[in-house]
């Protein structure tokens, strides 16, 4: 699997997580819808600007996104990386 193939796919789970939809995030970045949807699909390369404005129509950090993708470059392909919520409890000591 190629880079852009994870990047899209990270980009893709957390499109689907929040609900949105390609063309409400499409809109947000700036975007168009079909290039926004072959970023996704692993057949674009998008830049680092488009990939920032992605993340800000996402409401997540680039770093966030970009340490999803270094993660799943590790992770065998038969685990799912799904986002996970930032939990408001803390463990006391």
């Amino acid at each position: 699997m190629l880079l852009r193939d994870h990047m899209g796919a990270a980009l893709r789970r957390r499109r689907v997580a929040q609900s949105q939809t390609l063309r409400q995030v499409s809109a947000k970045a700036r975007v168009s819808l079909g290039y926004l949807s072959e970023v996704e699909r692993g057949q674009k390369e998008a830049s680092s600007e488009l990939l920032s404005a992605i993340c800000q129509a996402l409401e997540i950090e680039l770093a966030e996104l970009l340490s999803e993708v270094a993660l799943s470059l590790t992770v065998p392909s038969n685990v799912s990386l799904l986002p996970v919520a930032a939990s408001s409890t803390s463990v006391a000591a």
